[in-house]
């Protein structure tokens, strides 16, 4: 069963369909800026920003965990996945890889990792269906944090498996909380961005709140940051559950609720999680952006 990312449900649309409402659709002006409007670093890849922003951590023995999540079909994703974060995820630098799955056997044959780089297993319980999953990640992340990779790592950073490196992901990357912006939302109108509006759930968005939409499929920071958030976002989570309550964008809602009282010290641009589906290709209004590059692909294939 196939079943449409979160951000398609806010949409009112599904996979692949091609927005024609002119009302949203509307031309972004193509710039890349530099900063945000509170002052901390809006990342591209080949830029002089990211340049000093790794420099900033050149002389620190930092470690860093790639954290993802395999359950059901997604098995298929992880040799892709791992071998493409070996070439281009922060190379030469320590990095541990810890994946969440439901089926060890999905890392079978194991792929081979290159000097300072570890693979860690971390089993959970089945979670069938996409909804359940999307209600247990954030929890699932916290406990996975509080239980080993706070040990472990500096920085741990989350990602959704069904995607693969590209181009270098370097040190640009690390800050205290980090987020990334949502690739089909970048350079829109603040109307157009799909926050909770519901005022019952606790991931609710006044329309004065809110200078950027972020994707869920990439976040992360210092572990104690990353505890902080995922152990915020299941705590609403459960409290709205309780209430009969579901979010529009499911953990995506409450993830953009928690970084709009908690502002990312770095975010990152589209360019890191960009999709490669035929919403992203049909819709003239992203190709207006002036992305530098694709750093990292999202295949966009929801089978759980």
């Amino acid at each position: 069963h196939s079943s449409p990312h979160a951000i398609f449900h806010a949409m009112g649309v599904d996979r692949g369909t091609v927005l024609t409402d002119t009302t949203f659709v509307r031309a972004a002006v193509p710039q890349t800026p530099l900063e945000t409007p509170w002052g901390v670093p809006l990342v591209w890849g080949d830029t002089h920003n990211s340049t000093w922003c790794r420099a900033k951590y050149t002389q620190r023995g930092i470690r860093v965990g790639l954290l993802a999540l395999v359950v059901g079909t997604y098995g298929q994703f992880v040799q892709r996945f791992l071998s493409s974060a070996e070439t281009y995820f922060l190379p030469g630098q320590m990095v541990t890889y810890y994946i969440l799955t439901d089926n060890p056997r999905s890392l079978d044959p194991p792929i081979h990792l290159g000097p300072k780089r570890h693979l860690m297993v971390i089993p959970i319980a089945e979670l069938p269906g996409w909804n359940r999953l999307a209600y247990r990640r954030m929890a699932l992340l916290a406990d996975a944090i509080k239980d080993q990779v706070s040990s472990e790592v500096d920085y741990i950073f989350c990602a959704d498996i069904d995607q693969e490196f590209v181009a270098p992901v370097g040190k640009e990357i690390l800050g205290d909380l980090v987020a990334t912006l949502h690739p089909e939302l970048y350079g829109m109108p603040r109307k157009a961005f799909p926050y909770e509006n519901e005022e019952v759930s606790s991931a609710c968005v006044e329309e004065d709140e809110g200078d950027y939409y972020y994707t869920s499929e990439l976040y992360g920071g210092l572990v104690s940051e990353m505890h902080r958030l995922a152990r915020a976002c299941s705590l609403l989570i459960l409290q709205d559950q309780a209430n009969r309550v579901v979010a529009r964008g499911l953990e995506e809602s409450y993830l953009n609720r928690y970084l709009i009282d908690h502002r990312p010290t770095c975010v990152l641009s589209p360019e890191y999680s960009w999709w490669d589906s035929a919403l992203a290709a049909d819709v003239p209004v992203y190709r207006l952006v002036s992305l530098g590059r694709t750093v990292m692909k999202n295949y966009f294939n929801n089978n759980y």
